[in-house]
């Protein structure tokens, strides 16, 4: 009779070790539903997304929330990239140019890469 090794992956445990990195300044794409593929290993968060390239149709505002009235971040050129982490109610949520700020830009500003 085989004993089955204390290594295998049903007899392994996970546990949280540390402190999650956490957003700071709309530098990292991390909200508390959701974070970039990319952080998979740094941040505990229900859901991870892989980034969905876009570019910016127009010059655009990047704003701190998904509402016409949010605090202005950024000022965006057209033809710049946008990769896209979310969208809903007609906004997406996402990180300029791959991997520079972090915010929320309206739908229609938007085209597929």
């Amino acid at each position: 009779m085989s004993s089955q090794s204390t290594n295998s992956p049903a007899s392994q445990s996970f546990a949280l070790a540390g402190p999650s990195l956490h957003a700071r300044d709309a530098v990292l794409p991390v909200r508390g539903d959701l974070a970039h593929i990319r952080l998979a290993g740094e941040v505990f968060v229900p859901h991870y997304a892989v980034p969905m390239p876009h570019t910016l149709a127009a010059d655009c505002a990047l704003l701190s929330a998904a509402r016409d009235d949010a605090v202005v971040l950024g000022q965006l050129a057209q033809g710049s990239g946008f990769d896209v982490l979310d969208m809903a109610g007609g906004w997406a949520w996402g990180v300029v140019d791959g991997d520079g700020a972090v915010g929320y830009v309206a739908l229609d500003q938007l085209t597929q890469a």
